[in-house]
């Protein structure tokens, strides 16, 4: 049996995952078009970040509390590989997203025409899931979204 490193199964998973997560999308696409396949995808990103907000709660100990989500959406942007600054407030914090590898994966496929459009539902989708599991609010802020031209995405997240 092959004795891979903690580095290269972990390298092995990510990549597993960020390229099944994009082969299933152009399947449905073929199958049904860019709007089905979307409609789906947006299904699939309003349960995955349940599935891996409880997970990240369980690795850190945290239940619920703008803190708890600020301190497992990092780790969570971290081992997707996103390069981000944040900010805090007394009842918020503030994520600007400098780099984002799912944007960078539609610019390698030449289709950064469609990343508004899937950027502005699943985008919302997935972070509004992580905001709920932790009993806060999410929305963009005034900074934009990188998939719609802007140079940082801008994301709020707030206590109930």
């Amino acid at each position: 049996m092959l004795n891979l490193t903690p580095e290269q199964t972990a390298d092995y998973l990510h990549k597993s995952y960020a390229a099944v997560d994009g082969l299933w999308f152009m399947k449905v696409e073929e199958a049904e078009g860019f709007d089905k396949a979307l409609d789906i995808d947006e299904k699939v990103w309003q349960v995955m970040p349940k599935i891996q907000a409880r997970k990240m709660k369980s690795f850190a100990g945290k239940e619920k509390g703008l803190e708890a989500l600020r301190e497992c959406f990092e780790a969570k942007l971290g081992l997707d590989g996103f390069e981000f600054k944040t900010s805090r407030g007394r009842t918020y914090f503030e994520i600007t997203i400098i780099k984002c590898p799912w944007y960078d994966k539609l610019v390698q496929s030449k289709r950064t025409h469609l990343a508004g459009k899937i950027g502005n539902r699943i985008c919302f989708a997935e972070y509004s899931g992580w905001a709920d599991e932790f009993g806060c609010t999410f929305r963009f802020s005034n900074e934009g979204k990188i998939c719609t031209g802007c140079v940082n995405c801008g994301l709020k997240f707030e206590e109930l």
